[in-house]
């Protein structure tokens, strides 16, 4: 890569004199919170790949704001979203992020739609909604960040009907289940796992008649290999970590589960979640990255990719009130999750609360001496593919 090639990448952040011999010698200070600099190797695959967070949340309510938080304001008045705001999200290096939200129900889950629908058409010179392939595939030369209308839950399924309304409005993936049972099957905190129901596998079928793809992250063991068998296109974790690296693990995927998958031509999302990462801290992007090597070790690159499980500004989580505790640590079960928390009370993987943190994963992956083909399926080439295919008719 020239250096006049790297300035022009790079033309979005503030260039200063005292950065220019850093640029020189190849590395690059991109911001002000972090002292950390990346190769020019990094910063040209960022620049130049099509990269998906298949859960990015964009961003989680932080209680301690005064006011309504910035999340929900930005819904509520899509004008407050300013050019300041969106700098972030472009300057990140993601050209689509998903962002998996857990509606209670079928009401519930209208409401959200629109919000977001109203939410991206207010904005189009920075946002546009990915309904195809096309749209996933899309390299944002533009500049534009792409956002896929996913869902955490499918419990807004009141009948097999409902999937092709939700896809008319956008929907285009939806997990089966959370953490407990449904009327579809049983998230991995339930009780007892008694696989994917008969409504379930009605579900699954429909959303692939209509184009909708089939996340089993949360599921339980059985309903994710019944959900597995029963699909005739690729279906996802979005954020699934393989539990070969974190044994006796419900949360992550068991080897059998990943091999089912990768066969149906699935891809799985490495989460930044810690207590995902690793038993027990320090966890760092290093270890993200052998979560990575697993997946590649026991079924090939081209099945393993990146769902952060963050928003974009690193939270893990809506931030509670002072003195209150986080509504997901009040279920039944929770310590299946084995939580343990960072120095601020984060669930981040350390030193990745930040929009930048896929520059991170890439440096590591760059060190780990990955080729450039593998880094861009990693980035966002295997979910392109594998979603492409689970929407097409």
């Amino acid at each position: 890569m020239q250096r006049r090639d790297l300035l022009r990448i790079l033309g979005g952040t503030a260039l200063s004199a005292a950065a220019a011999p850093a640029v020189l010698r190849g590395r690059y200070q991109l911001f002000a919170q972090s002292p950390d600099a990346y190769s020019a190797r990094t910063i040209g695959l960022m620049q130049e790949s099509r990269v998906v967070d298949l859960l990015c949340q964009f961003a989680f309510a932080d209680n301690r704001e005064p006011g309504t938080p910035r999340a929900a304001r930005w819904l509520q008045d899509p004008n407050s979203f300013t050019a300041a705001d969106f700098a972030v999200f472009r300057g990140s290096g993601v050209k689509t992020l998903a962002l998996g939200h857990g509606p209670a129900d079928y009401e519930a889950a209208l409401r959200w739609t629109s919000s977001w629908n109203g939410f991206i058409a207010s904005r189009p010179e920075w946002f546009v909604r990915v309904d195809d392939a096309t749209d996933l595939a899309n390299a944002r030369t533009d500049g534009r960040v792409g956002i896929m209308i996913t869902t955490q839950n499918s419990d807004h399924f009141r009948t097999v009907a409902d999937v092709a309304t939700f896809h008319q409005l956008g929907q285009r993936l939806s997990q089966l289940t959370y953490n407990f049972q449904n009327r579809l099957g049983a998230g991995f905190l339930e009780n007892r796992d008694g696989g994917l129901s008969v409504f379930g596998h009605q579900i699954v079928e429909a959303m692939q008649r209509v184009g909708m793809t089939v996340d089993v992250s949360h599921c339980a063991d059985q309903t994710t290999l019944d959900a597995i068998a029963a699909a005739r296109k690729p279906l996802v974790f979005s954020h699934g970590n393989p539990r070969g690296t974190m044994p006796d693990y419900p949360r992550c995927k068991s080897d059998e589960a990943i091999r089912a998958l990768a066969a149906k031509g699935g891809v799985m999302g490495i989460a930044f979640i810690r207590f995902m990462v690793r038993p027990s801290a320090p966890v760092t992007v290093e270890h993200v990255v052998d979560q990575i090597d697993y997946v590649i070790r026991l079924v090939g690159a081209e099945h393993v990719g990146v769902g952060s499980d963050l928003d974009m500004a690193g939270l893990g989580a809506p931030i509670p009130k002072p003195g209150e505790t986080m509504a997901i640590a009040n279920q039944a079960n929770f310590d299946r999750y084995r939580p343990y928390y960072a120095a601020d009370g984060g669930v981040h993987v350390d030193g990745m609360n930040h929009p930048k943190r896929l520059f991170d994963l890439t440096e590591a992956m760059v060190r780990r001496r990955y080729s450039d083909a593998t880094i861009r399926l990693v980035l966002g080439e295997n979910f392109i593919r594998a979603v492409g295919a689970s929407w097409a008719a």
